[in-house]
């Protein structure tokens, strides 16, 4: 499947859940999605080792959720999206 990019608005806080509904061929489907902010202060490894940090990350999210997306990091924090495993 193509991936198409939507545009979402700045959000404040920790989290933002998001539900998309796409009609295909006249079907339409749920696709949810979960942007989070990681803070690197919050890490168990050193700031040179943020790869090992992400990986922990994603390692023990919800395995509800799936990896969509990394997002731009700063020297704060590092903006990860899941996306909601679905039943086919």
């Amino acid at each position: 499947m193509g991936i198409i990019g939507i545009e979402v608005p700045e959000f404040v806080g920790e989290q933002q859940d998001i539900q998309v509904d796409v009609k295909i061929n006249g079907k339409v489907k749920e696709y949810n999605y979960r942007v989070e902010i990681f803070y690197w202060g919050e890490c168990d490894f050193s700031l040179e080792n943020r790869v090992e940090c992400i990986r922990k990350i994603i390692a023990a999210y919800d395995k509800d959720w799936q990896l969509a997306n990394i997002g731009v990091p700063n020297d704060d924090y590092i903006p990860i999206t899941f996306r909601k495993k679905r039943n086919l």
